[in-house]
Parts: C-alpha cells; structure tokens; sequence
C-alpha cells in the first residue's frame, strides 16, 4: 500500500491492482482483520459501497477461516486481492479522499469492483465449501 496514491481514478487497471496487490503480505492481513468492524462499518454507512456489504461477509469469512487454517483452497493471491480492498477501503486519504462528498467513495467503488473480478470464482468456491461443510 506504499505507493497506493500515485494514480488517479481512470488509471486503476489489471496492471495497477496487480502490481499493488503482489505488494501485501501476512502482516497487511492481520491489519485487516483487526480493523474488520471499521472497514464493515465504512462500506455499510456509504451508499456507494453499500451493495458490497454482503460480499465482504463472505470476504471476511474466507479470510477468517483461511487465518485459522480451516480453508485453505485458496490462492494467496485471493487472499492478497481481498486484503488489498479492505486496506484500501479503510484508508481515508486515498485517491480520492473519501472526505469529498458525492465523489470520495468512487475510487473505493472501482478498486473493490476491479478486485472482484480477479477473485469471484473463489469467493463462488468458498461458498460452495461453507455450504457442504455446514451439512
């Protein structure tokens, strides 16, 4: 997340996430799930992010149980794209500082958006898993 701020808003692309993304390790992980009610909490009060709320359940719990060691049939890269997202999410003073009413959530939107791409057959995957396991 070092370099995070050098690109506007119409230059996230695959490169840009993917170069980003090889950047998190481990430690952004925890990172993340210490602050999983501050990132739930900002994506649940914007109205831009709202639509997102139930898929970073399901993006939380993959991270939960990939942590504990319960689910592991997930590539690192997932796990990376998801950290990556919530980082970012949390990160107040990012592209666009989300203090801007009507446009400070936009770059939020396109990173998670663009995220979800690399990780949906996955997250697809996960639910499946959950679901069998719970029978």
């Amino acid at each position: 997340m070092k370099n995070i701020f050098s690109k506007k808003v119409e230059e996230i692309d695959e490169e840009y996430m993917n170069e980003e993304i090889t950047k998190i390790d481990g430690d952004d992980v925890d990172v993340v799930m210490d602050k999983q009610e501050d990132i739930s909490k900002k994506i649940t009060s914007s109205n831009m992010l709202e639509k997102y709320t139930e898929l970073a359940k399901v993006m939380f719990g993959m991270l939960k149980d990939y942590r504990k060691g319960i689910y592991t049939n997930v590539p690192w890269f997932t796990i990376a794209s998801i950290a990556f997202g919530f980082l970012y999410v949390l990160n107040p003073l990012d592209i666009i500082p989300d203090f801007i009413p009507g446009l400070g959530y936009i770059d939020d939107l396109a990173v998670l958006s663009f995220g979800l791409r690399f990780i949906e057959s996955d997250l697809h995957n996960y639910l499946d898993w959950k679901l069998e396991s719970e029978e």
